[in-house]
């Protein structure tokens, strides 16, 4: 009669459990990088990097540093001495607070 009707199709399965599991591995590793913050062992920065799904190449690109300084600043005692406006910077390619940023994981 002319109308269009949904049905279960068995091709889209496959596809939808490897995007699960795909995203389970995302949350996990989210999930260890905040306890590591949490513990001490990272500066907030590793964690909003791996919430935003970058890494270290992609983050050095947006924040105009070198890989290398990058790694840096996700060690909390350099990330403690950051100036507020690269905290800033930062921040607005997390799209979050400068204050957000620098009290993530702090109790």
């Amino acid at each position: 009669d002319g109308k269009y009707t949904s049905t279960n199709s068995a091709g889209w399965e496959a596809e939808n459990f490897a995007m699960k599991q795909a995203w389970d591995a995302v949350e996990d590793k989210l999930a260890e990088t905040e306890a590591k913050v949490k513990a001490g062992q990272l500066s907030p920065i590793a964690y909003y990097m791996e919430k935003s799904l970058m890494d270290v190449a992609l983050l050095a690109k947006y924040v105009g540093k070198w890989q290398w300084q990058v790694k840096r600043h996700m060690k909390p005692e350099v990330f403690a001495k950051l100036s507020a406006a690269l905290l800033q910077r930062y921040a607005g390619i997390f799209n979050v607070t400068a204050e957000e940023l620098k009290n993530h994981g702090k109790a």
